[in-house]
């Protein structure tokens, strides 16, 4: 198998759906990031873009992106669909074709608008077409049987239950996603990686004050007696994330120095009913795979769609829950579904970096119990 090495990447501002970017599709801002990412690291060749999408209007959307940022036509684009974790199997794509030889540079990432997701409709002839008010939804289905469309909240929801979460728990990790994150707002760890769109460029959903007051008086979402509320659960938001990746040849004909070395990815299945296991399940696949253990992870970032995924893993791992999404996760920052994975992958680098750590690994849970991860070496 041939080295995969990341030289680094770049994204947008995360912002809150109908802010700030409202009114700009998710292939014009993804466009700039890659034309920021193409000035910062000039590239001799690019061999493919993979990007993934989630609920945008369908199409390639990664093509009519790099279109936008002027990209040879020459280059393919291909748009990934595996709805929360499709940055990250972009991820695995690109490093599978360069793992596999088949190239030397490729662009892998997500780009994401929840303000502009479209309404779609079932055609009459479908049977579900009369689940819905003329047959129209905005979630896709994600397993036979299940129409909700709170099906990702059902299954944050049911996980919770079954593991006998409490409130509290929910609720500690609520509060230090938000603190932990507008720390590093404030230090401006992050800011070199985040590309101004339209001169806006912070993220807007880190609540520095959040508190429990606050927590306390969030309405339950699935009833009177759910634990599952808006602030346990995740934003919803726009963004973009990209990172470029190459092979070892590449790196030593171009004399680079790249941030870190891909290891290996994994893509598991579970029960589509408990989505939100995937974060763990996948790593420990993947870490099972590589033979290492967490205890020799330096940072490690899971997507937090929902704070039980957080709850799950400092249950386990209560002396790690340091090395743990050091920069706060989503619960602050948010999640643009087909983004995130590469948006996990630029701040698990820069946590290896903020601690000269050495191995780091992401993971991210997927609707219908889907999950990628990704396992990174720093290079010193």
């Amino acid at each position: 198998m041939e080295k995969v090495y990341i030289l680094g990447g770049l994204r947008t501002p995360i912002v809150t759906k109908n802010g700030r970017f409202k009114a700009i599709r998710p292939e014009h801002f993804g466009a700039r990031v890659l034309e920021a990412l193409l000035q910062r690291y000039p590239l001799q060749a690019l061999d493919g873009i993979f990007c993934g999408n989630a609920v945008g209007t369908g199409g390639n959307i990664t093509r009519l992106m790099a279109l936008e940022a002027g990209v040879d036509p020459a280059v393919p684009a291909c748009t990934v669909d595996m709805q929360c974790a499709s940055a990250a199997a972009a991820l695995d794509f690109a490093f599978s074709k360069l793992a596999s030889g088949q190239g030397d540079v490729y662009i892998a990432g997500g780009i994401e608008s929840s303000s502009l997701q479209p309404m779609r409709q079932y055609d009459p002839k479908d049977d579900r077409y009369a689940l819905f008010p003329q047959g129209c939804y905005k979630t896709a289905q994600f397993s036979p049987g299940e129409f909700s469309q709170t099906a990702m909240l059902e299954g944050a929801e049911r996980t919770a239950r079954t593991e006998q979460v409490t409130r509290q728990e929910l609720d500690e990790w609520v509060l230090r996603s938000h603190q932990r994150a507008a720390a590093a707002q404030k230090a401006g760890l992050l800011q070199d990686c985040i590309v101004p769109i339209q001169e806006w460029q912070k993220d807007d959903g880190i609540r520095a004050h959040m508190s429990q007051r606050l927590l306390d008086r969030l309405p339950p979402l699935l009833g009177e007696q759910s634990l599952t509320n808006a602030g346990n659960s995740c934003l919803i938001n726009d963004g973009a994330a990209l990172a470029v990746l190459c092979s070892e040849r590449y790196v030593r004909a171009h004399a680079l120095q790249p941030l870190a070395r891909m290891l290996a990815v994994a893509a598991v299945g579970g029960d589509p009913a408990e989505s939100p296991r995937g974060a763990m399940r996948t790593a420990d696949c993947l870490l099972e795979q590589a033979g290492l253990s967490y205890q020799a992870m330096d940072a490690i970032e899971f997507n937090e769609a929902f704070a039980v995924i957080d709850v799950l893993f400092s249950r386990r791992f209560p002396e790690l829950v340091e090395r743990y999404n050091r920069f706060g996760g989503a619960l602050a920052y948010g999640h643009p579904y087909g983004a995130s994975g590469t948006i996990l992958l630029l701040h698990l680098l820069k946590s290896l970096q903020y601690v000269q750590g050495h191995y780091g690994i992401l993971s991210i849970a997927g609707a219908g119990g889907m999950g990628e991860a990704v396992l990174v070496e720093a290079c010193r």
